[in-house]
């Protein structure tokens, strides 16, 4: 397999900053999914690999989140296809980062969610065709950094983390499977986990690098 897609986080042709249709006509905000984001295009929130929110006067949190839905490329993640990468954990109480897929109202395949109030848990999630792990391990904690794996089989989506494989869902995606690919720090509301402690006001996480490869180029 060879790598179809390396992640450019500053390329506007590559990815779209604030705005998914994965949150209620775009955006910016999604307060039905508990979350506290006003989803921002500003470059500093998003483009450089780090993935930022800060706390608005309003008490929402401007936060960045790069989609390749509606960009130039429009590069999809299809079946058959692994995607690598390599993250440093968010330490900040509230903070909610994500790397994960979408398209059209679904398709979605959490690559990770992390929530700092558990701090040892990775959530690794198909909700394509149903599928659900708690990954508790010590390696997983703020700040920490995490080598992520994820083969998006038909039958079975398979995980690894730092190289040991943790879940296989055994549900897959189908053979016609394809979504958008999208990476994010939401800040969560307390619906579903802590949110941010007084006084907090910026978070981040950081992506070192994000490939995807495919069979075949």
């Amino acid at each position: 397999m060879s790598a179809t897609f390396t992640a450019d986080f500053a390329s506007a042709a590559q990815r779209i900053a604030g705005r998914s249709w994965a949150y209620p006509g775009g955006g910016p905000v999604n307060p039905g999914d508990g979350k506290l984001n006003h989803l921002a295009d500003d470059s500093f929130y998003c483009r450089s690999g780090a993935f930022r929110a800060a706390l608005r006067p309003d008490g929402l949190w401007n936060a960045g989140l790069l989609t390749t839905e509606g960009s130039r490329g429009g590069f999809m993640v299809r079946t058959g296809d692994v995607l690598e990468a390599r993250v440093r954990l968010a330490r900040a109480l509230g903070a909610w980062p994500a790397i994960w897929t979408w398209r059209d109202g679904g398709q979605e395949i959490d690559v990770f969610e992390y929530h700092p109030d558990n701090p040892d848990v990775l959530e690794l999630s198909n909700h394509v065709n149903g599928g659900c792990h708690y990954h508790r391990d010590p390696a997983v904690a703020p700040g920490a950094w995490v080598d992520l794996r994820v083969a998006f089989g038909d039958r079975s989506v398979v995980w690894w983390v730092n190289g040991r494989r943790v879940f296989a869902d055994g549900t897959g995606v189908g053979r016609h499977w394809s979504a958008y690919l999208i990476v994010n720090l939401s800040v969560s509301a307390g619906q579903h986990h802590a949110p941010p402690d007084a006084g907090v006001t910026d978070m981040s996480f950081r992506v070192g690098h994000l490939r995807v490869h495919r069979s075949g180029g």
